[in-house]
């Protein structure tokens, strides 16, 4: 069974941190082109950032850069987002995503919440 399962939201003050993972199941995430997404009730789905399977290749929302960084471990399938410095701004559900081709698979996501 596929699964992407994120982990490690939770409330945090602003200019906090926090270690967002992804736990890949079910097929063979190494080959994957792996993104972190983040979505805000009402408002569409946001590409924070992505990170190509060899972990070569990295890439950011110019919202998040200098202060997020995207890394994976495919010796235990899964992905990581390390986030600094966090604003209000960046109060979100954040989702793992896992792409190939046209294969696109999604976790539920895991609420952060930035707030003094």
């Amino acid at each position: 069974q596929v699964q992407l399962v994120e982990s490690g939201g939770g409330l945090v003050q602003p200019g906090g941190s926090l270690r967002l993972s992804c736990a890949a199941s079910g097929f063979a995430a190494n080959f994957y082109v792996m993104k972190w997404y983040r979505q805000v009730p009402g408002k569409e789905r946001e590409l924070v950032a992505t990170i190509n399977s060899a972990g070569g290749s990295i890439k950011y929302a110019d919202s998040v850069k200098g202060r997020f960084t995207i890394s994976r471990d495919n010796a235990k399938n899964t992905l990581y987002l390390q986030m600094n410095n966090l604003k209000p701004e960046d109060t979100a559900v954040y989702y793992c995503n896992a792409l190939l081709g046209i294969v696109d698979y999604w976790g539920k996501g895991t609420l952060v919440t930035v707030s003094g």
